[in-house]
């Protein structure tokens, strides 16, 4: 491991080089050292030699041994530096093991935060943006049973179930991992910030994005590939027909990982991608953190706790290390929207009603407590104070 952000080994830096240069992808590249045998050997040979390995054209060995990569790594390693990230190459020791697995595994990565050895025991949880009322709680609960149960929860950060699984992980106390589709110097959605924040204590944040990329639509389906490649297993929690984490979920059964998913309610067009992947037998059906573990075989059995355990220890146990955390500061509207609820549910409509913030300040304040855990929101358009656990 780098101990120092911005700090980068020669390899690295070769790497990172190639990765920077156009018309070189992770294929392309992992062809290209396997012929010359490291990234080094590749920015050192003529072009004619570069253009006789497969699928390598002349633009791109003219884009290689330009070296214009170069120039461009250090600059990035410049912005690293600045932001707190590391860089690390296919050959580091914390470059994900299940990542490295895959054919198309990035070339480099950039890192904000801690990776350990145990990530390598995760399991991917992802679904719509636009999710319900029960998404949102069945992506926190799993977050939470994953946690507890010992593994690392990879997501997106994006708004909906990554958000509620991230959150559900670290209320548990456990570890989660946020896999960006732009680069690091920015957080995307920026309302997810303070989440993003608290996962550099319990986590990190990757991307193989250079640092000041922008966030476009098509950095997503490649993003989704690093979160198939690092699980173990892909949970899909709820997904509509077309959701992009349809997408994750077919990469995770091409790398040949479990997939998993949560079952919808009949009908609901926003379960429709969850209920047809189970249907089609494409992910088993899952309903509780056993379910998992029984997909996971071998490793699933080393995760499974002894018999004779109190199934109740874990949980106490991430309880207590939630409720010791410091509270997360509310905003005004948030601390008069809390103070008003209690256990039984209420409409929001009454809370709306109720308070004198405008609405549109009162609904962010009710979704910035969800997202908290501090309440909970119910069919019916009500909402309650969430039981301490």
């Amino acid at each position: 491991m780098s101990a120092t952000p911005g700090t980068i080994s020669e390899q690295g830096r070769a790497c990172l080089a190639l990765a920077l240069t156009d018309g070189v992808g992770p294929i392309r590249f992992t062809r290209l050292v396997e012929k010359l045998g490291s990234a080094d050997a590749v920015l050192k040979a003529p072009a004619r030699e570069l253009t006789t390995v497969e699928k390598v054209g002349e633009e791109t060995a003219r884009n290689i041994a330009a070296g214009d990569g170069l120039r461009a790594a250090e600059q990035e390693i410049a912005a690293a530096q600045q932001h707190g990230v590391r860089i690390i190459s296919r050959d580091d020791s914390d470059y994900p093991p299940g990542l490295r697995q895959i054919p198309d595994a990035p070339i480099v990565l950039f890192v904000r935060g801690e990776l350990r050895q145990t990530d390598a025991v995760a399991v991917a949880v992802v679904g719509s943006r636009s999710c319900t009322i029960y998404g949102s709680e069945q992506a926190r609960r799993f977050g939470e049973l994953l946690a507890q149960g010992g593994f690392t929860v990879i997501s997106g950060l994006a708004r909906g179930i990554d958000a509620f699984a991230h959150h559900g992980a670290v209320d548990a106390g456990g570890r989660s991992i946020a896999v960006m589709g732009q680069g690091l110097h920015e957080i995307y959605p920026p309302e997810n910030k303070a989440l993003a924040d608290k996962l550099l204590d319990h986590g990190a944040w990757i991307s193989e994005l250079p640092m000041n990329a922008l966030v476009r639509a098509n950095n997503f389906p490649n993003r989704n590939r690093i979160i198939a490649g690092m699980s173990l297993g892909t949970l899909v929690v709820e997904a509509a027909d077309r959701s992009g984490a349809l997408i994750t979920a077919r990469l995770a059964m091409e790398y040949n990982r479990e997939v998993f998913a949560v079952p919808g309610r009949v009908g609901d067009p926003m379960s429709k991608g969850t209920n047809r992947l189970i249907r089609d037998g494409g992910a088993k059906l899952v309903t509780c953190l056993e379910d998992v573990l029984d997909g996971l075989g071998e490793v699933g059995e080393r995760m499974r706790p002894p018999a004779d355990s109190v199934p109740s220890t874990r949980a106490a146990a991430a309880a207590t290390n939630t409720s010791a955390a410091a509270a997360p500061p509310l905003t005004a509207a948030e601390s008069s929207v809390y103070q008003m609820l209690d256990s039984e549910p209420i409409l929001q409509d009454a809370v709306l009603r109720s308070q004198s913030f405008p609405p549109g300040e009162l609904l962010a304040a009710m979704t910035s407590l969800e997202l908290k855990g501090l309440i909970r929101r119910l069919p019916g358009q009500r909402v309650a104070r969430r039981a301490p656990s």
